[in-house]
């Protein structure tokens, strides 16, 4: 029963209204520490995380109870250990979306051989599985606008074998055009076989000696191949530019230099052998030089007569050359010189011309 607010109480009235009041608060204080508990232990039985991450996997993934537990755990790390190479593998073949000419059943799939900012390069056959082409193929670009992005496709790979047709005709060293979709992207060619120019030359210097005076040296009786090298690019840039055709983009990467015939090599090393000219070693080192140079890549040419044109093709190799091949720097003017003497009096003019060129590169240099 209450007491009355402003009656005081008797002392043995406080001591039995304390000792009321401390029950209450221990089954209060009880009541709640109980229900925490259950509610601490429903939570523990409910999501208590797995000790192993292969259980959890193999709960999730086998759905037959009828099976024993080391059975299912088993197949469960079979499954997973078999599914990540496979979808390692899976992600390199599909890294790129393939054209939809590469989709169709083919006895040589495709391989991808490069990515450039224009365009993607592959590997396959062309009729014959004993007919290896190269298929360039220029995807659409996501920020042009399709119909925009669609002309541009179509008028560059158009162009592009239309240039290759020409320098095919007047004999300057190009593959061959096999077949050509402009809307759908792609075009095929010829597949030229060796390596790069930049990869023989890389190779030949990395066999010379790092001592400078060593260098010089053996620049005095080994540097015969790479001259001859340098001459023959001369030679084949100077036919491109007869035809009226600027390459854009030239670089030791856009020349191949295909290896020459089996029988023209076992010829030459008869000769050599009867007239004993140079080592085996040397024979050796030059063999990574021989061959005929073959431009590729004329995603970026361009039809000109112009001096002016003729000469920044010249100067963008001269720079790539120096930054490619700092070592054999020296040697662009033998290339130079090939060029000059292939092209004539023509030539003459476009050596003058690269001389400007070369000043107001300079100057572009110095100001920045």
């Amino acid at each position: 029963m209450p007491f009355p607010a402003n009656v005081p109480l008797h002392p043995s009235q406080l001591q039995t209204t304390e000792a009321n009041g401390k029950q209450k608060f221990a089954k209060i204080n009880n009541h709640h520490h109980n229900s925490t508990r259950n509610h601490i232990t429903d939570s523990d039985r409910t999501f208590k995380p797995a000790q192993n991450p292969e259980n959890t996997i193999t709960k999730l993934m086998d759905t037959s109870p009828q099976s024993p537990p080391t059975k299912k755990r088993k197949m469960a790390t079979d499954t997973i250990a078999a599914a990540a190479p496979a979808a390692i593998e899976d992600q390199q073949e599909h890294q790129f979306p393939l054209p939809t000419i590469l989709t169709h059943p083919s006895a040589t799939p495709p391989i991808l051989i490069t990515q450039g900012a224009e365009g993607r390069l592959y590997k396959t056959t062309f009729f014959s599985p004993n007919i290896p082409c190269a298929l360039k193929y220029r995807p659409p670009k996501p920020y042009r606008h399709p119909i925009l992005d669609a002309r541009l496709t179509k008028a560059r790979l158009a162009f592009e074998a239309k240039v290759l047709e020409r320098c095919r005709r007047e004999g300057v060293p190009v593959p061959a055009v096999y077949a050509q979709n402009a809307a759908a992207g792609w075009i095929a060619v010829e597949w030229i076989e060796g390596a790069p120019v930049r990869v023989k030359i890389n190779e030949w210097l990395g066999q010379r000696p790092r001592n400078e005076e060593e260098e010089k040296e053996a620049d005095a009786k080994e540097k015969g191949p790479l001259v001859e090298l340098m001459k023959r690019i001369g030679a084949a840039i100077a036919g491109l530019h007869r035809t009226g055709v600027v390459h854009g983009d030239l670089t030791t990467s856009n020349m191949m230099l295909r290896p020459p015939a089996k029988s023209t090599t076992d010829q030459g090393k008869e000769t050599n052998g009867v007239n004993g000219v140079g080592s085996e070693e040397a024979q050796e080192k030059a063999k990574l030089l021989e061959g005929d140079v073959v431009i590729i890549d004329f995603g970026l040419a361009n039809q000109s007569q112009s001096d002016e044109d003729r000469a920044t093709d010249l100067y963008v190799l001269e720079r790539a050359f120096a930054s490619t091949h700092p070592r054999a720097e020296n040697l662009f003017e033998h290339l130079l010189e090939s060029y000059k003497q292939t092209f004539g009096k023509k030539g003459v003019s476009v050596l003058h011309k690269l001389e400007d060129v070369r000043m107001r590169g300079r100057k572009r240099s110095m100001i920045g």
